[in-house]
């Protein structure tokens, strides 16, 4: 997931709004939206309508990335239907779909991502337009159309060529696990460490859970059993220190098949029995279920 920002004028306001970039890069969400209430306040007393606009697409993002984005649906539609400025209809519309990717929805995410893109076409920043490119190919991957995530991840990194950040790094993780989904592992390892690589150097910790669960699943796929285990507690960990509740149970899934394939069923049922107690307490066949199946077919890692 990646928050988007626009440029406006104000130099107070742009340093607020670049120290809650800086914090949401980092994972510290709660940081973040302290900045962002001092930008959107400071935008309602001194600011244009344009910059209070921004400053409410950024809280809604905020909301969205911390599960509390439907507060923030009303005033992201009024801000896309009422603004006539292509750079504020762009970051409605983007925020909108990345509250469906969310929620799952990933029909009206497609819809609103490509709002979001026509508007950074006309408007012609090349930051504007890779983050709409990834973002429709999140929902595209929602929506498990692969090859068409793929060149969207795939035109994002063409306009952000050599640049080394966070973003970049969750593109890159993007496009290396649909690598792996289709049957393309060398270059998903080569994309998934160099995403890891990234956002450790910047310390972005919240985000490394990503990379490390598509790590496990590419070992599982490959048969790399012990590497897949080794990946995927590095994410359960990170996962548990982040309060990452989706990718906990991401975690478990991957974990139990790990355990399952190498021939440890006891590691196996202890990971499907946390996942069911903890998850799914009415769902008493789950540990045996899952035990009896290909976990890999019912997880997507980035829906």
């Amino acid at each position: 997931m990646i928050t988007d920002t626009g440029k406006v004028d104000g130099a107070a306001f742009e340093e607020l709004r670049s120290l809650a970039h800086r914090a949401v890069d980092a994972g510290r969400l709660e940081e973040a939206q302290s900045f962002i209430e001092q930008a959107l306040a400071w935008a309602r007393e001194h600011g244009t309508q344009q910059q209070v606009d921004h400053a409410s697409c950024n809280r809604a993002a905020l909301a969205i990335q911390l599960g509390r984005g439907e507060g923030e649906l009303a005033a992201l539609r009024e801000i896309l239907l009422r603004s006539g400025d292509p750079a504020t209809n762009r970051l409605a519309a983007y925020h909108l779909s990345l509250h469906y990717e969310v929620v799952k929805n990933f029909k009206k995410s497609l819809f609103y991502a490509r709002i979001a893109r026509d508007r950074a076409n006309v408007l012609g920043v090349p930051e504007w337009l890779a983050s709409s490119h990834n973002q429709l190919g999140n929902a595209l991957l929602g929506e498990s159309l692969i090859d068409e995530a793929s060149r969207e991840y795939e035109q994002a990194l063409e306009l952000m060529p050599g640049e080394r950040s966070v973003v970049r790094a969750l593109v890159l993780n993007n496009l290396g696990y649909c690598r792996v989904l289709q049957r393309r592992s060398h270059e998903g390892y080569a994309l998934l460490y160099e995403a890891l690589s990234d956002l450790r150097k910047f310390r972005a910790l919240r985000y490394q859970v990503l990379p490390h669960l598509d790590l496990c699943f590419a070992h599982l796929e490959t048969g790399r059993y012990r590497l897949a285990n080794r990946q995927g507690m590095l994410a359960l960990r990170l996962a548990e220190e982040t309060g990452q509740i989706d990718s906990i149970k991401n975690a478990l899934y991957l974990l139990g098949e790990a355990a399952n394939l190498s021939g440890d069923t006891e590691t196996a049922r202890e990971h499907f029995t946390r996942l069911h107690r903890e998850f799914f307490p009415d769902q008493t066949y789950l540990p045996g279920f899952l035990l009896a199946v290909d976990v890999r077919k019912l997880v997507n890692l980035h829906a």
